[in-house]
């Protein structure tokens, strides 16, 4: 009986300590989860109120101006109370598909170089020379497409401007193709090997094997990076004001100045007062691109989960 009592002496210091890391632990566990939730539900209240206000500020211009009238007219003036916004819009979607019909199967061939074909010490050379591509300020491209992009143009079609939808373009093709070259090389490396194991044991040459199992295979990670990529192309401003021209026209050309969302926005947004129509038109442009960026982004999160499945 002695002994029993000593033991339990003994080890009640030890057992007491014990308890007492244990519950220590769980409570830094559980500030570390409540901070994690409020984190989470601050950043969603951010981006709720920013939503919520410039919808609310955008919504605003319809007061004074009809819906037909802002997304049906082409007539830019607000001098004249004139607030067609479909210039803007139609020049919007242009300039992204051009950017995108070009920049996609430049930087799918990259991926499938850099994945398929390129040895060891080139991978090592080409990906992190796209990651500083990434990294470049928009300002940057937008400067060299004005001082040597243009001139080019101008010298190697004759036109009097090289200002339009394709120096945009292919200004905004340089930004976007290392966006979606590094997200394709990922998704494609990810396809089992197995698979092209396989496909080499029918019979398959490496171009079979790659447009017929690796692509397939890597289809949904592809697509996030094609729609990732238009995001970027929609919302970049500095570099497209500074090549586009900014002017309120339709295009007659690829080499006529013209003028997308983000430009006029930005051309224009000093220039007004806060409580104008015309302040209203460019935040309802804004509530435009904001609300074709969440659309895309849930996209990408609906291309995620059916690829995982």
């Amino acid at each position: 009986m002695a002994k029993l009592e000593h033991e339990l002496k003994t080890h009640l210091p030890v057992n007491h300590l014990l308890h007492k890391k244990i519950k220590a632990k769980y409570l830094s566990n559980s500030v570390f989860k409540i901070l994690c939730f409020i984190s989470a539900f601050l950043l969603g209240l951010v981006l709720l109120s920013i939503v919520i206000f410039i919808g609310k500020t955008g919504l605003l211009v319809f007061k004074d101006v009809s819906i037909t009238e802002y997304f049906f007219s082409t007539t830019w003036d607000p001098y004249t109370e004139k607030y067609g916004a479909a210039i803007f819009i139609i020049g919007t979607l242009s300039l992204t598909a051009l950017t995108m019909v070009i920049a996609v199967p430049i930087s799918l061939a990259i991926a499938i170089f850099i994945v398929e074909i390129a040895p060891g010490w080139l991978k090592g050379v080409i990906r992190p020379l796209l990651d500083l591509l990434v990294g470049i300020p928009s300002i940057i491209y937008g400067y060299l497409g004005l001082t040597i992009l243009i001139p080019l143009l101008m010298d190697a079609t004759g036109a009097i401007m090289g200002d339009g939808l394709l120096a945009a373009s292919l200004v905004l093709t340089l930004m976007v193709l290392p966006t979606i070259a590094r997200i394709s090389d990922d998704a494609i490396m990810a396809v089992p090997s197995e698979l092209r194991e396989a496909s080499y044991a029918l019979g398959s040459s490496r171009f079979q094997t790659i447009v017929k199992v690796v692509l397939p295979a890597a289809k949904p990670g592809i697509l996030t990076a094609i729609i990732l990529g238009m995001g970027r192309a929609l919302g970049e401003t500095m570099a497209v004001v500074m090549v586009i021209g900014n002017t309120a026209q339709f295009p007659e050309t690829l080499l006529t100045p013209t003028s997308v969302l983000t430009s006029n926005i930005v051309m224009q947004i000093l220039d007004v007062q806060f409580d104008s129509t015309w302040n209203y038109a460019l935040y309802m442009m804004a509530f435009l691109l904001l609300m074709i960026s969440i659309i895309m982004i849930l996209i990408v999160r609906r291309i995620r989960a059916k690829g995982e499945v």
